[in-house]
């Protein structure tokens, strides 16, 4: 809802597009309607257990569908949603980019028989550098939108090698080789659980955390980040 205190706000401190760096409107959050309207989607949500995202998982991780809502390119003008999510104290476009990707998925039926959300956690020192979990305010957004409930306290990253952007595949899978560690089985018991991420690039990071939880009865996993990297 957009009220008076929300346009002196915008007047006093006009609020810039993330991607084109145009003025918002009250009614825009974090991306312009041009830009939206723009963003090079995948649609992977018309086809979430055979596209080339969940290919990646194929006999690697149990993973029913898989999708992601754009196709992500480094050094793109659309690269600095992420960028800025995720280096800039911008957890809000986390929120705002998860509405989105709820509000398009949702019409798929993507969530349907979903139970709860898991966002990818980080490790204790890269959450103490950023002050927040990307992952975790994409979900925060995607929660908005469904009402799913969201677990953080089931899994664990247990450490953190270096960051996975200049590796190749297989130094990907050796990095986050049983990084993650399950703490509480009992909150995905019986449920079919939703890893949210930002970005997939070789599966390596949602792989490891798939075969993190797998054991757990009667468990079901599936994927859905913001972006996909094209090979």
């Amino acid at each position: 809802m957009i009220n008076w205190w929300t346009r002196i706000l915008d007047f006093i401190a006009p609020r810039q597009c993330v991607v084109c760096d145009q003025r918002l409107s009250p009614t825009e959050r974090s991306l312009c309607s041009r830009c939206m309207l723009h963003l090079p989607r995948t649609a992977f949500q018309f086809t979430p257990d055979d596209n080339p995202m969940a290919q990646l998982f194929w006999k690697l991780a149990p993973i029913q569908r898989a999708a992601a809502l754009i196709y992500y390119e480094p050094r793109s003008e659309v690269a600095q949603i992420v960028y800025d999510l995720k280096y800039a104290d911008r957890p809000d476009i986390g929120e705002d980019m998860g509405r989105l990707m709820a509000n398009e998925m949702q019409a798929a039926g993507y969530f349907d028989d979903v139970d709860v959300l898991l966002p990818v956690p980080l490790s204790r020192k890269r959450l103490r550098q950023r002050g927040y979990n990307q992952s975790e305010e994409l979900a925060r957004g995607i929660s908005d939108i469904t009402r799913l409930p969201i677990v953080t306290k089931a899994l664990r990253r247990r450490h953190f090698h270096r960051s996975q952007t200049q590796l190749s595949r297989r130094e990907r899978q050796k990095n986050v080789a049983d990084m993650f560690e399950l703490r509480n089985a009992t909150m995905l018991e019986g449920r079919h659980v939703l890893l949210v991420d930002d970005i997939c690039t070789t599966g390596a990071t949602l792989t490891a955390c798939a075969q993190a939880i797998k054991d757990v009865r009667g468990i079901r996993i599936s994927i859905l980040t913001f972006g996909f990297t094209k090979s």
